[in-house]
């Protein structure tokens, strides 16, 4: 595939998109650990292995199919968790890119129900559907994760399915384990409402 992911920086109010890096490394360690209770089905390192999971995630990066993103929140200019662009689709017999993912997604317990999370989502949903013109962005989750599916049901996406044994599992005694993914998607046709929803959650009005 001759096409790369490749994430700018991108801008909002309350939180700014950096390509993760390992300057992001002691923020996101300290992130990490301030409450796991919502990682029961989220790849999260704990704070040792935050170097580890930066290098692992910069190798996908190298693979063009990765773009991973450090949230930073503006308020206080530290990392507050992780996102990113995912598994890249072209349209058939083309370089252009038709779909993509967003996931690898957590945040700090402190930065979870702040406006970041959505803010995240309108930053990422229209760099993909308003800059790379895709077809559609897809979002997953482990099927048992109720926390996760209703978070990714508020940001406009619609439930499309369960794909059974679909991905790998993070789940504590699950290594080696593949999981029921739960599958959202919101396509181009969709963008103009969704947009307005998020915009307007975030008291900014309408964006066009």
């Amino acid at each position: 595939m001759s096409f790369a992911l490749d994430g700018p920086v991108l801008e909002g109010s309350l939180v700014r998109l950096e390509p993760l890096g390992h300057q992001h490394a002691r923020d996101l360690a300290m992130a990490a650990e301030e409450d796991r209770s919502p990682y029961t089905f989220t790849w999260v390192p704990r704070s040792a292995e935050v170097g580890d999971y930066i290098d692992a995630q910069l190798e996908r990066a190298a693979t063009g199919r990765l773009a991973p993103y450090a949230q930073v929140a503006r308020a206080s200019g530290r990392a507050v968790g992780v996102t990113a662009f995912w598994d890249p689709r072209l349209w058939p017999g083309g370089e252009r890119l038709c779909a993509v993912e967003v996931g690898f997604t957590w945040l700090a317990k402190s930065a979870q129900g702040t406006g970041l999370n959505t803010e995240a989502k309108l930053l990422l949903f229209g760099h993909a559907f308003e800059v790379w013109d895709v077809a559609r962005v897809d979002l997953k989750t482990d099927a048992r994760n109720g926390r996760s599916r209703a978070a990714i049901e508020k940001v406009g996406a619609r439930f499309e399915g369960v794909l059974r044994s679909w991905s790998q599992s993070w789940a504590p005694g699950e290594d080696g384990r593949l999981r029921d993914s739960a599958i959202f998607s919101i396509i181009a046709e969709e963008w103009p409402q969704c947009r307005a929803m998020l915009a307007a959650r975030l008291g900014l009005g309408a964006t066009r």
